[in-house]
């Protein structure tokens, strides 16, 4: 049984939002346009769903309580060089995927 949270890296644009705008006075700390925290949420929803369908009807590998982290890392990207380096990040980090501590097979 695998113990290991899911973990992925990935860019939400809000189209129609503007993220740089300060917090609404109702809901302090909260992004202005889309609600980010909820769609993290349905996202986890959904794919846990998903992934505990595959366990039961297709021989997938299971998993201990809980198939995400509890929280995530948000950053507002404000520029292109910073959206260039978010992608070089992301396209990179599966590379490093054999050293990483979450990785049940490193332990082995």
């Amino acid at each position: 049984m695998w113990t290991s949270a899911a973990h992925v890296n990935g860019i939400i644009q809000t189209v129609g939002a503007d993220p740089c705008v300060g917090p609404r006075s109702s809901n302090m700390g909260a992004h202005m346009g889309a609600p980010l925290p909820r769609i993290i949420q349905w996202f986890k929803t959904m794919t846990t769903n998903e992934y505990i369908i595959g366990v039961k009807y297709r021989d997938w590998m299971g998993f201990n309580k809980k198939l995400w982290q509890r929280s995530y890392y948000d950053h507002i990207i404000r520029n292109e060089n910073e959206l260039y380096q978010i992608r070089k990040y992301i396209m990179e980090n599966p590379l490093k995927w054999h050293l990483d501590r979450e990785n049940p097979e490193v332990g082995l």
